[in-house]
């Protein structure tokens, strides 16, 4: 794991230096190699989909087809070991309470002093793509995650991509988890040809209204590409953990919370902390415990000495971490400032891993500062709201003129004569 310890520059000079340092490079070739992609999948379809899924999971036999034969899916939960299949029962539930929590009333009836009426109701969208990533890990929690949301939201198709391991398969647990949230469709690919299919549609598959999931930049570059022509859930790339310690925080603990973290590849880590001598603890621990675990990858840790604790809380409001965790005493009344992060982790119990697991919040989150306009998935994605308007005879009278003497102030007049001649008969 790199360390570096930042000076204080206040809150948003501090974020700004820390992010600038841990955020990826290279996103220029990460661009110009989506467009290709994006250009190729354009033009030849299935074919493009196929070659680049066969080219860059690096599958060890070519594989024939897209499409995850449905009774393979199926099979796969039935062939899932029976703990395994409880503690994804038991995440699933978590999930679904918290994402039915979020349904607003279907329909509201506004009616209005002039005797007009608009009605805003919520329907879902008719397909969603969900994205689960693979690669160093395969990710079932991430098919609950968007799968269930969806779900409750009425989204009637759900298709997954998720990529081929090696072998040309997609991970049984993701399969099986797949059919235990009711995926309607599976699909074997990967990467940004995984996002254009699904967004624009191939000989096998029908394209979908939304695209939801986390993935690595080139995915999230994919996605962001695709902004207009699909909705979205928001820019979900490379996990991101933030650690305010306070002085009773546990080294240890905090330690392997950022080791989790960085397993999920090299997102940006930062620490803020009053004590130096805290920071010295933590950044100790935290390079024992990465030294004995393989898995943990060489993310960049920041540290940061911070004045006080209100200090930190403006850091973190300033970086919008994807994950936050207060192992701080009186985390709660710290945990009301906060107004950026994707999700907030209270006290010392507080894992960011109870979240992206069980805890039945959504771990599909904002990164790279993307909390400071966007949030959780959660049904909301897969929703939207029509508006129904109602004039009457008498509204029309009464409004007529306004909507007139408006429309000619904009240099629209037929706009107002639009509305003028409902008031002739």
């Amino acid at each position: 794991m790199t360390v570096r310890w930042f000076e204080w520059e206040g809150a948003i000079d501090t974020a700004a230096t820390a992010r600038e340092w841990t955020e990826e490079e290279g996103l220029e070739e990460v661009t110009e190699r989506v467009i290709e992609i994006e250009e190729r999948v354009r033009r030849e379809g299935d074919k493009a989909v196929l070659e680049l899924t066969n080219e860059l999971d690096a599958v060890d036999g070519p594989i024939d087809s897209l499409r995850v034969d449905p009774e393979v899916v199926t099979g796969a939960l039935a062939r899932l070991d029976g703990a395994l299949r409880g503690s994804l029962e038991l995440a699933a539930e978590n999930i679904r309470i918290v994402a039915e929590a979020q349904i607003d009333e279907v329909q509201r009836f506004v009616p209005l002093p002039g005797g007009q009426s608009v009605t805003v109701r919520e329907v879902p969208v008719s397909a969603a793509g969900l994205y689960a990533p693979g690669g160093r890990a395969s990710y079932p929690s991430s098919v609950l995650m968007c799968a269930i949301p969806a779900r409750v939201a009425g989204v009637e198709r759900l298709a997954l991509a998720s990529p081929p391991g090696p072998d040309g398969k997609v991970s049984p647990v993701v399969l099986a988890t797949a059919a235990l949230c009711g995926v309607d469709e599976v699909f074997a690919m990967g990467g940004p040809h995984a996002i254009y299919a699904l967004a624009r549609g191939t000989e096998t598959i029908e394209r979908v209204d939304v695209i939801a999931g986390p993935g690595n930049a080139w995915v999230q570059e994919a996605k962001r590409r695709m902004y207009g022509f699909v909705g979205l859930d928001s820019y979900a790339g490379p996990s991101e953990l933030m650690v305010v310690a306070g002085p009773d925080a546990d080294p240890a603990w905090a330690a392997l919370d950022l080791c989790a973290q960085a397993e999920h590849g090299s997102g940006p880590l930062l620490v803020a902390a009053v004590e130096s001598e805290v920071l010295d603890a933590v950044e100790t621990a935290t390079k024992s415990a990465a030294a004995k675990r393989p898995g943990v990858g060489d993310a960049p840790l920041a540290l940061v000495c911070v004045p006080g604790m209100d200090d930190a809380i403006d850091l973190a409001n300033a970086f919008a971490p994807e994950h936050l965790e207060l192992l701080a005493a009186a985390a709660v009344p710290l945990a009301d400032r906060v107004r950026t992060a994707g999700c907030v982790f209270v006290g010392p119990y507080g894992a960011t891993a109870f979240g992206d697991y069980v805890a039945g919040s959504n771990h599909v989150l904002p990164t790279s500062g993307a909390g400071r306009y966007a949030g959780p998935l959660g049904p909301g994605v897969f929703r939207r709201k029509i508006s129904t308007v109602e004039v009457s005879a008498e509204a029309a009278a009464k409004l007529a003129p306004h909507v007139d003497r408006l429309a000619r102030a904009e240099g629209l007049p037929v706009h107002g004569e639009s509305a003028m001649i409902r008031t002739e008969l």
